[in-house]
């Protein structure tokens, strides 16, 4: 689990760089999913160099799209994406856009972005495993504040109506979008029970333990006949004291000081 650690302190790294260069993105929600993409691309996906290109394998639909410089983050430890390459982050002509975009970037298996539609597009990427009869599965990330889309409740009503245990649905539960606490904005609790009331099995992890996402997953991959959605509890712009819980960070580029002091604490170089 150390190595896993690491390697979700580097993307910590690499994703507040990201947002300075080109100073635009989405630090906060991007950071608080860093330890959700370690456990699924190193430990609970099958997807790996050989197999990237091909149609049946396990596919990642990051719904909250707008962290994309989470996934470009991942990816580049996964060496689908070259380190020096992050750097052109939401650049003009950029492979990495502000939204991933499946046509330029290897590695990313959905275009995202628009919030609610992430999970449909994973419904029907689950509902065709099943009708061609192979075993692979299809992760969603969705935010919390995500769940305020009606979308999402006719998907998950549509993933438990055709079955689809190949499902799984994580809920990056840092608590805030972009205005504010979501129970202010537009409270979504109680989530597990709304999930169980929609016939999915509901799993609560730690989002910062790896070990914890790791063993949800796990789990998942023994439920039968329904789908899965795992509750991480985490907060928003996890690793940078000064980010943490604070919803001005949803959509916000560090300055040349915040950004020596946030690589300080990850332990990161200027």
């Amino acid at each position: 689990m150390e190595n896993l650690q690491k390697i979700a302190n580097n993307m910590r790294i690499n994703i507040v760089k990201m947002v300075h260069a080109n100073k635009s993105g989405h630090p906060g929600g991007a950071l608080s999913c860093a330890d959700i993409l370690t456990a699924l691309y190193f430990n609970a996906m099958d997807i790996n160099k050989d197999n990237l290109k091909d149609t049946v394998r396990d596919k990642f639909v990051l719904s909250k799209g707008h962290a994309s410089a989470a996934i470009y983050a991942v990816l580049a430890e996964k060496g689908f994406i070259p380190f020096e390459e992050l750097k052109t982050f939401r650049a003009i002509n950029s492979n990495l856009q502000g939204h991933p975009n499946m046509l330029d970037c290897p590695g990313v298996d959905v275009s995202s972005g628009s919030l609610g539609q992430g999970l449909s597009v994973g419904v029907g990427m689950s509902l065709a495993n099943k009708l061609e009869g192979n075993d692979f599965r299809t992760y969603v990330l969705c935010g919390d504040g995500e769940l305020q889309e009606g979308q999402i409740w006719e998907a998950a009503m549509a993933a438990a109506h055709f079955n689809l245990d190949n499902l799984v649905l994580i809920i990056d539960y840092n608590g805030l979008q972009i205005d504010g606490y979501n129970r202010d904005v537009m409270n979504i609790r109680p989530v597990g029970d709304k999930f169980k009331a929609f016939g999915w099995q509901t799993v609560a992890v730690d989002g910062h333990d790896i070990e914890s996402i790791i063993a949800g997953l796990n789990y998942a991959k023994t439920v039968k006949g329904q789908p899965t959605v795992i509750i991480a509890e985490t907060v928003k712009g996890k690793g940078v004291s000064f980010m943490e819980d604070k919803a001005g960070w949803h959509g916000k580029a560090p300055s040349d000081e915040e950004l020596a002091i946030a690589l300080k604490e990850l332990g990161g170089n200027n």
